[in-house]
């Protein structure tokens, strides 16, 4: 099953400058896999050595954070869109 993932601008050049790219797992592990498959470089960016999201990284499932779900085992169904989304930090 395919979903939208929507790429912060950051890493759009490792995604042909696409904003949304669809791939298909069933949870956000497997999407994140499956981005790697597609565009080599961009799990490097999101995980890290752990295989664990990287904590400036946040990861939404449609409007829900998935640190708040189950993580990266969170499940993705028809319909769901992932959003990356680089933490920002300002003073």
């Amino acid at each position: 099953m395919s979903v939208p993932v929507r790429i912060p601008t950051p890493l759009r050049k490792l995604t042909q400058n696409q904003e949304i790219v669809e791939v298909d797992g069933l949870t956000i592990r497997d999407v994140i896999e499956n981005l790697e498959k597609s565009y080599p470089g961009l799990k490097e960016r999101i995980c890290d050595e752990e295989n664990n999201i990287r904590r400036f990284v946040n990861v939404f499932v449609n409007d829900e954070d998935i640190r708040f779900l189950e993580d990266a085992a969170t499940q993705v169904k028809p319909g769901d869109e992932v959003s990356i989304v680089p933490a920002i930090a300002g003073g």
